[in-house]
């Protein structure tokens, strides 16, 4: 039994089973990425959003504090 026949079936065996399978999953992956976003994705986005802005006015209240307090922190940690 020479090389060519222990790869034969091998070889065989994954493009009857796996690279059907492999196709298939690729194409489905696909469409549902030219899908856009299902719903329940936009409204965890849309959460997000709004914790990056209420985050966002955070820091800036607080940069304040601090350059109140002490003015020359943003050159200590720049």
């Amino acid at each position: 039994m020479d090389i060519q026949e222990m790869i034969f079936v091998p070889v065989i065996l994954f493009m009857i089973f796996v690279a059907p399978l492999w196709v298939i999953m690729h194409y489905r992956s696909k469409s549902k990425m030219s899908q856009g976003l299902s719903d329940q994705e936009l409204l965890q986005l849309n959460e997000l959003t709004m914790r990056a802005e209420k985050m966002q006015e955070r820091i800036k209240t607080l940069e304040a504090i601090l350059d109140a307090d002490s003015p020359k922190w943003r050159k200590q940690y720049e």
